[in-house]
């Protein structure tokens, strides 16, 4: 057999990944730099608080979030992206650059995805570097 289902990259990817509420809580953390439970429910996607807590906990069995105690106040929860969750970077880099082209109510900075498009890789090493904020604001088109 030539192809074999259950070594599918993608359908590893999909199982990790591949729902919206996961890709949601993945962007909120890379992006917007949310790292506690009520920011995630107050970000304005309308997630329950049973689902969220279901994808946060299938995200960091699945290794891709990190969770800690909050330095300040032990009792209270702080996510993280960990390494493996920060290599998800080039994959919303690439779902923000097709959905700018494909979708007409998407907001990317026109410019950032001109620079997707022309040179990906280069794209992806120099947000790598980025904090949330500023490469949301890298992402994000400016406002009139």
């Amino acid at each position: 057999m030539i192809y074999e289902p259950a070594k599918c990259p993608i359908r590893f990817g999909l199982g990790s990944f591949g729902d919206r509420w996961t890709l949601l809580i993945v962007r909120d953390l890379m992006f917007r730099g949310t790292t506690r439970f009520q920011e995630f429910l107050i970000a304005g996607e309308g997630i329950s608080t049973n689902v969220l807590s279901d994808r946060l906990a299938r995200l960091e069995e699945d290794g891709i979030v990190s969770r800690s105690p909050h330095s300040a106040d032990r009792r209270q929860v702080v996510y993280g992206l960990t390494p493996k969750g920060h290599d998800l970077l080039p994959v919303m880099l690439a779902i923000s650059s097709w959905s700018q082209q494909w979708d007409p109510q998407t907001s990317v900075c026109d410019r950032f995805a001109a620079d997707l498009r022309a040179d990906f890789s280069a794209v992806c090493d120099e947000a790598r570097h980025l904090a949330p904020r500023a490469l949301r604001a890298r992402v994000t088109p400016e406002k009139a």
